[in-house]
């Protein structure tokens, strides 16, 4: 059986999923909980500096997005960080780390950008036996408005200053979490990584209003008729999560930089896609605060058992192995020509094929035969841009088929370039330019 135990910048854990600092960590009877139903790690909620206390709103904290099933997209939270005063979490991190020493247990943390407040928290974090600390620089909601969190994940220096000052303070490998809510992701993980980090996790939330009450005419949630922004987080942002841990992945600058993934990871799959793209483990919320902590064990399963079918014997198999193939626009092979192919016999004859490509595409799907419905793509009419394949409700139904090297594309008048057939040495793919130099 393929083996998922994971090695993350030290930390040792039985498998790679681990739960984001986030409501199901905040205290220590939620987190026995997490491991009673095997998950690999856990961020522990964020921890601020000892004084008063944080509140937070007594009524309605999130915001959600449904599918048509009612099937929750995504997850807006106006929650702050704990509640609960920093010796009581302290005291319950230590006596859960000593209960499961085989679990990861990082501390999340976040106090104002001041030398003194991380000097004097570091030691008392250090004490418990944790694992490690995550810095907390991408809540984007109430504390950024007190010049924290992605206040100071938005600053490159900022960044920068406060790793130093961990590594300067703390033994624990630091963990630096990144906002989203920026133009280029690489310019913060860049400065993290000059900074000292010994790994970067992302995405925190997204900069969200999810709705608006048409009856009291508040953003959702509402409290007392006033609503805020808030962090969006769930299914919905996995695609933007990939996307910057590829960018960071693939940046010459932070190549080899450990991630910790986090972003939508509600399935086994999801967990593979941002291992695949450089992730070193992964982390989860919204899917456990929506299918409970035992949903983990289908992530375990279903991992195990793809590795099992694939070959894959480890997850340094996984590690990194689609990083390669993400390019920029300016490198893809133009010379290589797909067209779609309707399975007659799995066609319902819904028409939403043609619909979408008659309307906003490129009328290269048939509706009628014989006085008959009857959907078909017409190839000198297809340029292969896969909308029919992504409306069709049957899956598989319609699959996009490649042109071989010599063929004659139906649309164009020519003949398909062998060239693609060459792509892992053509010239113009930066993967065969960088082996040649």
């Amino acid at each position: 059986m393929a083996d998922i135990r994971n090695n993350f910048i030290g930390i040792k854990s039985p498998n790679p999923f681990w739960l984001a600092s986030a409501p199901p960590t905040d205290k220590a009877y939620n987190v026995v909980r997490a491991f009673k139903a095997g998950w690999g790690g856990v961020v522990w909620k964020t921890l601020g500096e000892e004084g008063p206390p944080v509140v937070n709103v007594n009524g309605p904290r999130y915001g959600a997005i449904w599918g048509a099933d009612r099937r929750l997209l995504g997850l807006n939270n106006i929650e702050l960080i704990t509640d609960r005063d920093l010796q009581t979490n302290l005291r319950e991190m230590k006596q859960v780390k000593m209960e499961w020493p085989d679990r990861a247990l990082i501390a999340s943390i976040m106090v104002p950008c001041v030398e003194e407040s991380w000097k004097a928290i570091l030691p008392l974090v250090e004490e418990t036996g944790a694992d490690g600390i995550e810095l907390n620089f991408g809540c984007p909601h109430g504390m950024s408005e007190r010049g924290m969190g992605a206040a100071v994940g938005q600053v490159p220096e900022y960044i920068e200053m406060v790793v130093r000052w961990c590594k300067q303070y703390t033994r624990m490998p630091v963990i630096t979490k990144l906002t989203p809510n920026v133009t280029d992701i690489r310019k913060p993980a860049r400065a993290a990584h000059a900074g000292g980090t010994d790994a970067v996790s992302l995405i925190n939330t997204v900069n969200s209003i999810t709705s608006v009450n048409l009856d009291t005419f508040s953003p959702e949630p509402s409290i007392d008729g006033k609503g805020s922004h808030g962090g969006y987080c769930g299914p919905a942002v996995k695609p933007m999560a990939l996307h910057m841990v590829a960018e960071i992945a693939r940046d010459s600058e932070t190549r080899g930089l450990p991630i910790s993934g986090i972003g939508g990871v509600t399935t086994w799959r999801d967990a593979a896609e941002f291992l695949a793209l450089g992730a070193g483990n992964v982390q989860v919320c919204t899917a456990a605060m929506t299918y409970g902590f035992k949903v983990v064990q289908e992530m375990i399963a279903g991992l195990e058992n793809w590795m099992d079918e694939k070959g894959h014997r480890s997850l340094d198999d996984i590690i990194g192995r689609a990083t390669p193939n993400v390019t920029d626009w300016q490198y893809l092979n133009l010379n290589y020509v797909a067209k779609a192919h309707i399975d007659q016999d799995a066609c319902i004859k819904c028409g939403r094929c043609h619909i979408a490509c008659e309307d906003t595409s490129h009328q290269a799907i048939t509706s009628m035969l014989d006085g008959e419905r009857h959907f078909e793509v017409m190839d000198d009419e297809c340029v292969g841009c896969n909308l029919c394949v992504n409306v069709c409700p049957v899956d598989g139904c319609i699959t996009m088929v490649p042109l071989q090297a010599g063929a004659l594309d139906q649309r164009t008048g020519k003949t398909v370039s062998p060239d693609y057939a060459n792509w892992t040495t053509h010239p113009n793919n930066p993967t065969a330019r960088q082996a040649a130099e």
